[in-house]
């Protein structure tokens, strides 16, 4: 009979990316409300967590769910599973070319 480990369900987090600066890292902010300790008030407070995107497929402003995972840099412990929604793409204005003025 061989034993078996019970692994445990990893954690997943649902956040937005703000930070894709770096070579297959992501930066991505999660926003949970908790109530404040001593008036009660229920009140959002937000971590950044640092994702692996192998791929980088994840762009800013994207919604996406990320997982713990084994450390896999100093501050890298989570890894992106899917982008739930894009972000919108700003338009971009063409650049407006100064005109020659004749004095």
């Amino acid at each position: 009979m061989t034993e078996q480990k019970t692994q445990g369900r990893k954690q997943e987090k649902i956040g937005v990316v703000v930070s894709t600066k770096m070579r297959k890292t992501i930066v991505v902010e999660v926003e949970r409300r908790a109530p404040h300790p001593l008036y009660k008030k229920v009140v959002a407070r937000r971590k950044k967590f640092y994702a692996h995107d192998e791929e980088e497929t994840a762009r800013v402003g994207d919604t996406v769910r990320i997982v713990e995972s084994r450390p896999l840099s100093r501050l890298k412990r989570w890894r992106l599973v899917e982008v739930i929604r894009r972000a919108a793409l700003p338009e971009v204005e063409a650049p407006v070319e100064p005109t020659e003025e004749l004095s």
